[in-house]
Formats: C-alpha cells, sequence, structure tokens
C-alpha cells in the first residue's frame, strides 16, 4: 500500500465550491436540486415524480443534470443555468478563519466547479471569500462538459496553466478525484462532520477509502489551518 501524497511539493491549491467550501449540512445544493426538478419537470411536460427519476438518471450518466438535458432534450445552457440557480444564499455565513487559513498557502487558489461563474460569485460573497481565488474554471469554461470528465480536468489545467503534480484538489464527491489522482494531483476528500443531516445520495457520501483519494476531512479549515502551520 503506498503512502498518500503530501503537500510539501504544491504551488497550486484547487478547490470545488457546493458542498467543499462550505459545509454540507447548510444543504445549499438542495435548493438547487428542487430548482432542477422544477426545470426538468416543465421542460418535458412530466410530473415532478417522474422528472425527479431523470434528473438523477442523467446525474449519474452524465455528470450533471444539464448535460444530460442538453445532450438529450436540446435545452439551451443559459436557460437552465439562468433557472436553477436562482436561489436564496443566505443559509451561508461568512467565514473568516476559512479565509485566513486560504491565505496562508503558498502559491495560486483556484475554484474547479461544475457550477456556473455567476454561482460562485454569490456564494464566495456570502462566505467573504471573494478575495481569497486566482481565477475560477466554471461549466461554461468546460464547455458544458462537467467534472468527472477527463477532458475537463485537462482544459483547466491547460487554462490556467496549472503542473498537476505541484496542485492538491479538494472535492466533496470522491468520483471527481479519480482524474486528478491519475493525473498527479494530491487528492482531499471534503466530507459531512456528522453533527447535522445532510441531504444527499447514498453513493455521494462513498469513496472514504478509494485509492485516489489521498486524504479526508470533516473540517476544512482546521485541515488548511494545519498544513499552513
Amino acid at each position: 500500500m503506498t503512502s498518500p501524497r503530501s503537500f510539501t511539493h504544491v504551488d497550486t491549491w484547487v478547490f470545488d465550491l457546493d458542498n467543499t467550501l462550505y459545509p454540507h449540512h447548510v444543504n445549499l445544493w438542495q435548493q438547487v436540486d428542487v430548482r432542477i426538478t422544477e426545470f426538468v419537470s416543465s421542460w418535458l411536460q412530466v410530473t415532478p415524480a417522474e422528472a425527479r427519476k431523470l434528473q438523477k438518471d442523467y446525474y449519474l450518466r452524465f455528470g450533471t443534470t444539464m448535460r444530460g438535458m442538453m445532450t438529450l432534450h436540446g435545452v439551451s445552457a443559459d436557460d437552465y443555468l439562468a433557472y436553477v440557480h436562482r436561489i436564496d444564499h443566505s443559509p451561508l455565513e461568512p467565514n473568516p478563519a476559512l479565509g485566513a487559513a486560504i491565505t496562508k498557502l503558498p502559491g495560486r487558489k483556484l475554484i474547479l466547479t461544475n457550477g456556473s461563474v455567476d454561482h460562485v460569485d454569490a456564494v464566495l460573497a456570502r462566505l467573504g471569500l471573494n478575495a481569497h481565488f486566482d481565477g475560477v474554471f466554471d461549466i461554461i469554461a468546460a464547455e458544458f462538459e462537467p467534472k468527472p470528465a477527463e477532458r475537463t480536468y485537462r482544459k483547466f489545467l491547460s487554462d490556467h496553466a496549472v503542473d498537476p503534480t505541484r496542485a492538491a484538489m479538494f472535492e466533496d464527491l470522491a468520483r471527481n478525484l479519480t482524474v486528478p489522482h491519475a493525473l498527479g494531483m494530491t487528492t482531499v476528500l471534503v466530507v459531512p462532520d456528522g453533527t447535522k443531516e445532510v441531504v444527499r445520495e447514498d453513493w455521494e457520501l462513498e469513496g472514504r477509502d478509494a485509492a485516489h483519494v489521498d486524504h479526508v476531512t470533516d473540517d476544512l479549515t482546521g485541515f488548511l489551518g494545519k498544513l499552513s502551520r
């Protein structure tokens, strides 16, 4: 068994957004989830129950429900993103401790998300982290090909001139760390802290023991704080 990769060589820190930079139990993504069901139901003229099944099927098969709706039903990405990200961000609270921990990390800090830049901006504004990141690679930059597609990671690395062997990736979905690890990145899975109920599919909470997961944490702020020390 090989030892998990370390962080001593890392000069680029890559973060997912939802359920990574804020706690799972905020359940902000649950709001988006409900909006997606509404969109699918309205677009396909099916019941909410039928829409829910299709939504989850497309999520698993295509990486995002949006990709499935675009591929199979000709949905406009702009229309989809505008609708599903129209949510209440007020459950998010400023997190100056996380901001301080991110600031102390040596090198660049980037966001790699299946969401949109508009959603990223809204979330970071609520968290008070707007000034802490050097760039964002969103679903539009990915040409609507979501993680965990290898092409998306390679485009991210190219667009931002990132050497994967000198980068670390923080994610809440283990499957989204498979390619980064294969490319040479140090990988960190961010999991719920267990103090409050989270709304997730069972498969979304799997993978803690996967070979492509170097580290697991339920406290991102504390984890980063130890690294910077």
